[in-house]
């Protein structure tokens, strides 16, 4: 028997009076379950595989040092860039730590494609794929980002039942997609140009084109991390200081339920132990037969 009562039924439809959802076995959730339980701030649900977190460790690294040397080199004539590449020992050295930092950053690339496409062809072959699961962006993104404005806005009692990745995480991931490209196209263009003039039609037209896409990407990348992601992931009410994600893989189990509904039931019908303990949590506070029993127990 699946999760859901009916996994067909659209399931954000007549999401603003739907108080509750039916999961097999427990009964009806209440969607506001998540103020009732708790959660171990360095998670206590599996989010993202040993592989995933190596992957965002060697980002994290590789785009500071990028960040750093490579506004300094940039901006060399204004007062604090020297400072900065005395750090490295001159701007030569920055020049071979920004260059070793790229091609880390590449590594790391080339190691989450790679994951990617294994671990997809894995689950194809063992009939567990399941592409609202993925960053694939689908329809279901645009009602979700409408119905979370009207929530914040007070017109909606609650947030849309989101997957694994929301809206907002899969903008995010197809801007990280677009800067990773051009960033390692314009820098390779300018650190090989006799190579790449062999490749773009007009060579000069391309050389300036990149010198100006990767430094403006590279303000732009900043931005969006600083103001954006850091901001969102862990400096948010639940999370600030830092969500531990990046690091353990887990994601607490009030945000789990908040933010991504869709797959704390996926989680609920792959680890027994989390259904066993929402069991308890829904008969601790609304211990009736409505709440926390399933139409099999009744």
């Amino acid at each position: 028997m699946s999760l859901l009562k009916s996994e067909s039924i659209d399931t954000e439809q007549n999401a603003d009076k739907e108080e509750s959802v039916y999961v097999d076995g427990l009964g009806n959730v209440p969607r506001n379950i998540y103020m009732h339980v708790k959660s171990d701030p360095l998670g206590d649900l599996p989010r993202y595989s040993l592989h995933i977190v190596i992957q965002h460790f060697f980002i994290f690294v590789s785009f500071i040092f990028l960040a750093v040397t490579g506004l300094s080199l940039h901006f060399s004539d204004v007062w604090w860039a020297p400072h900065i590449m005395s750090i490295f020992g001159g701007p030569d050295n920055a020049r071979v730590v920004h260059r070793i930092a790229a091609a880390a950053m590449i590594a790391a690339a080339v190691y989450h494609l790679l994951t990617l496409i294994t671990g997809s062809l894995r689950k194809i072959l063992r009939k567990e794929f399941s592409i609202s699961r993925t960053q694939f962006p689908m329809l279901k993104d645009i009602k979700d980002l409408v119905q979370d404005i009207q929530y914040f806005l007070g017109i909606r009692r609650f947030r849309p039942k989101m997957g694994k990745f929301m809206y907002k995480q899969k903008m995010h991931y197809l801007a990280l997609l677009w800067g990773t490209f051009v960033m390692i196209t314009a820098g390779s263009t300018l650190l090989y140009p006799e190579l790449m003039a062999k490749v773009w039609p007009d060579p000069a037209f391309f050389q300036d084109l990149a010198r100006l896409m990767h430094a403006d990407e590279a303000i732009m990348a900043m931005i969006v991390i600083v103001f954006w992601h850091w901001t969102n992931v862990h400096l948010v009410p639940g999370r600030f200081p830092l969500q531990w994600t990046f690091l353990t893989g887990k994601i607490t189990r009030e945000h789990q339920i908040e933010e991504h509904f869709m797959e704390y039931l996926h989680n609920l019908q792959e680890i027994p132990e989390e259904k066993e303990y929402l069991r308890q949590v829904l008969k601790e506070y609304f211990g009736n037969d409505e709440y926390g029993g399933s139409k099999d127990d009744k």
